[in-house]
């Protein structure tokens, strides 16, 4: 079909197609069986616009699951048993099918012929299906939601796996191992800035589904929150904060006083001197610089997460993921008789789904159960104090406990205050293991177990410093004129960590 009868197609509304090449598609697989084999997986009778050329390739499909060679013979008893060989044009338009290609050399080319108007077709049924919910709709967020999920299911129906040798991925996993033998030190992932977890993990890999969890108060959002920050000001990565609890504001503000080593409590009461406004300052000036995007909706579902998601690296760039928190989540769908514990499996699915679509680590905080609280003797959180669902544990390449001793009297002589555990408790491809941390609560802020805080005297005070979080401060002194826009972000008091 030439450009001219191409703009006569789409002038008079017909949809895209092309019968000659769908007629040579189907010559070619009665002219050589291999072929066949080839195109009747690669393709099904949908990709056909014509319904005569559907139900022949539908009849050579029947062929070969019977194990019968397809010929002009067997193709046409075929079509006589299922009783639609006079509606495809008889055995005149079968024999008339060879006569279309004199060669199978060029098969491939009219098989990419159907497939590409398939796919036109395909793209135009779900854009009057956009128009059509649009103008019936009454929720514009409904409405786009709906509208991403359409085009992203075209993308899908795309995307087509195929067998493959073992020698193809086994030569990538071969080169990997050499690179990393050649760079011992070398992290293949994000580097988080906890030394010790970035060893065992590798960093947090591309396409894997995180589980922060943790009981109230212990610091699961502020660990979450250390590791946005260190990724985004250090590694210059572009993140995602979802927190369906805290507003963008008291996000914010934590990630100021924890960059600055500046105390929230003391901010809050508007008790700083000049030298902690400096460090402010500084610290806003790291996180303005950095790319980390906040969405504090407290009505986002896995799949408005994914939409903005999509929409983020598509038109920014997006590498890493944090969602607070899992049960304050809903799946957005209609409950009918379903459960909770059925929802937050769907959720959970969703979310690796959406980790392997956008190929980039997402890190989902979540609540334990009580358990922990009324065992005696051992506190340690467990793969069974996962909150409402076991699809946690399934759906999970990698889950992480923090557990802090301190809360229940659990101290040994061997324990220094403020030492608490990162516990690995699943890790998918690599050992599970419990990490030390050190926690400074005045900062809301984790750091290695061996940085030792520096202190230093300031205006008769000891601050401490961890000079190896976040790099080094520029000496420049900002404005006096530009505190008050700071202190504004200042304005609420701080709420219970989850």
């Amino acid at each position: 079909m030439d450009k001219k009868e191409q703009k006569k197609t789409r002038s008079t509304n017909v949809m895209p197609h092309n019968i000659e090449a769908e007629q040579a598609v189907l010559a070619a697989c009665i002219m050589d069986n291999e072929i066949a084999y080839s195109i009747l997986n690669d393709i099904s009778k949908d990709d056909f616009y014509s319904n005569a050329n559907k139900t022949i390739f539908e009849a050579m499909q029947n062929l070969l699951k019977k194990n019968i060679v397809i010929d002009l013979v067997t193709l046409a008893d075929e079509l006589e048993l299922e009783g639609v060989f006079g509606d495809v044009g008889g055995i005149e338009y079968i024999t008339n099918l060879t006569n279309v290609l004199p060669s199978t050399a060029n098969y491939n080319t009219y098989l990419e012929i159907v497939k590409r108007d398939s796919s036109f077709r395909t793209i135009i049924k779900s854009c009057n299906d956009i128009i059509e919910n649009t103008y019936e709709a009454d929720d514009k967020s409904k409405a786009i939601e709906f509208a991403e999920h359409s085009i992203f299911e075209i993308g899908k129906t795309q995307e087509q796996t195929q067998l493959q040798h073992i020698s193809g991925p086994a030569g990538e996993v071969i080169n990997k191992f050499d690179m990393l033998s050649k760079n011992k030190n070398g992290i293949r992932g994000i580097p988080t800035g906890f030394k010790d977890f970035d060893e065992v993990t590798n960093g947090l890999q591309n396409s894997n589904l995180i589980f922060l969890a943790a009981r109230p108060g212990v610091g699961k959002t502020s660990f979450a929150m250390n590791i946005i920050t260190n990724v985004a000001i250090k590694q210059k990565k572009k993140c995602a904060v979802f927190n369906l609890e805290m507003s963008a504001l008291e996000i914010t503000q934590r990630a100021i006083c924890s960059v600055a080593s500046v105390s929230m409590s003391k901010a809050l009461k508007g008790n700083l001197d000049s030298e902690e406004w400096k460090s402010l300052w500084e610290a806003n000036k790291k996180l303005s610089d950095a790319d980390i995007y906040i969405d504090d909706s407290p009505l986002n579902t896995p799949m408005s997460i994914l939409g903005k998601c999509r929409r983020l690296k598509r038109e920014k760039g997006l590498d890493l993921v944090m969602i607070d928190y899992l049960q304050l989540m809903t799946s957005g769908k209609k409950k009918d008789s379903e459960n909770r514990q059925n929802e937050v499996s769907q959720m959970t699915r969703e979310l690796k789904v959406a980790a392997r679509e956008l190929n980039i680590p997402i890190l989902v905080l979540s609540q334990l159960s009580r358990a922990p609280d009324q065992r005696k003797g051992d506190h340690k959180p467990q793969l069974s104090d996962l909150r409402e669902s076991g699809s946690i544990e399934q759906d999970a390449d990698i889950v992480l406990f923090i557990y802090k001793p301190e809360m229940y009297n659990d101290v040994t002589s061997e324990d220094e205050p403020g030492i608490c555990t990162l516990s690995i408790a699943k890790h998918r491809n690599g050992e599970s293991k419990d990490i030390k941390l050190r926690w400074i609560g005045e900062y809301t802020t984790f750091v290695d177990k061996d940085i030792i805080p520096k202190t230093r005297v300031v205006a008769d005070r000891i601050k401490v410093i961890d000079d190896n979080a976040y790099g080094d401060i520029p000496p420049e002194e900002e404005e006096a004129n530009n505190m008050d826009e700071l202190k504004d972000l200042f304005t609420s008091d701080p709420e219970d960590d989850n």
